[in-house]
């Protein structure tokens, strides 16, 4: 087992070192898993993965400027309210229709309507998914962003969108705020500043769905007294505003920033680990044609809520 947690470390390393994109931390991690022979030990990958999962996405908020993301969240409040809630209802309804199990239908739902393996991160520490739920789940959102990242550029100009336009779709449309960012920057500056605040604006709904959730399932199960609540998305809170309100802790943003990037390809590459041979044997095509069919849709709806005044 020594040699088993060497070489975790010494991935996880080499990731971090050479910057590796999610996708590729999670490939990873699936990979040294199923070149493993044995199970990978459930309980110590489970804390590890919940730890950075959680501190990536408080990290994450020092990348906010809570200004101008409320600013820009109260003036589009109600096209992402409509955009969000449209991809959790036809996620869940495709899910059924599908037949696909589990917890795997929301969190590729919660994926697609706010910001990708953030927001997938944040529900499933409330919802507890099964190990191969949310890799499946991770793998749909991951595949279908970075065919956003080089598409949604293409099919901007052939559209003839302008810039304003074409950030805000890019905002509500593709799932990760990284691809957002880049496909923003290869459209233009106006639409790489629009698609940002936007998306940041659009992330912090985390909040209220990953509360509204745990109401939810504690709901399901007869009371709230046992309610596990997410009190790291409150440090997420708080991070993006001590970078906002505090000049001195503002210089220190870009790095705490970084980190929580960081921290989230370990999760990833954890994620990944915990896989095994008769997990994925478990998961058929099924989830990948609902989040195809899910982002098809989403993508269509946003460019009609994009383009209104």
């Amino acid at each position: 087992m020594k040699t088993y947690w060497a070489l975790v470390a010494l991935a996880a390393a080499a990731l971090v070192a050479f910057d590796a994109p999610s996708w590729l931390a999670l490939a990873v991690g699936l990979a040294v898993a199923l070149a493993w022979r044995r199970d990978p030990p459930a309980k110590e990958l489970k804390k590890l993965t919940t730890y950075a999962l959680q501190l990536g996405v408080i990290a994450l908020g020092a990348g906010m400027n809570l200004i101008v993301v409320l600013r820009t969240g109260l003036d589009g409040a109600l096209i992402t309210a409509t955009s969000l809630a449209l991809a959790i209802v036809i996620g869940l309804g495709l899910g059924k229709l599908l037949k696909v199990e589990g917890e795997t239908p929301l969190m590729i739902s919660v994926g697609t309507a706010i910001c990708g393996g953030s927001a997938i991160a944040a529900v499933a520490s409330v919802i507890k998914p099964k190990a191969h739920e949310m890799s499946v789940a991770l793998a749909v959102v991951f595949v279908l962003n970075a065919v956003g990242l080089l598409v949604f550029p293409l099919l901007g100009h052939a559209m003839g969108l302008s810039q304003p336009v074409f950030g805000r779709w890019a905002a509500l449309a593709i799932h990760d705020t990284s691809s957002v960012v880049g496909a923003g920057l290869a459209y233009g500056s106006v639409a790489l500043a629009v698609a940002t605040t936007t998306k940041l604006a659009r992330a912090l709904w985390i909040v209220p769905v990953t509360i509204a959730t745990a109401i939810m399932r504690q709901r399901e199960g007869g009371g709230l007294r046992d309610v596990k609540w997410p009190w790291f998305i409150l440090g997420f809170i708080a991070m993006a505003a001590a970078v906002t309100w505090v000049p001195a802790l503002a210089r220190y943003a870009p790095y705490v920033s970084l980190a929580g990037k960081k921290s989230l390809v370990v999760a990833l590459f954890l994620i990944g680990l915990s896989m095994s041979r008769s997990s994925i044997a478990k998961v058929g095509p099924r989830p990948f044609v609902m989040g195809v069919i899910l982002w098809i849709i989403i993508a269509a709806a946003s460019l009609l809520l994009a383009t209104l005044p």
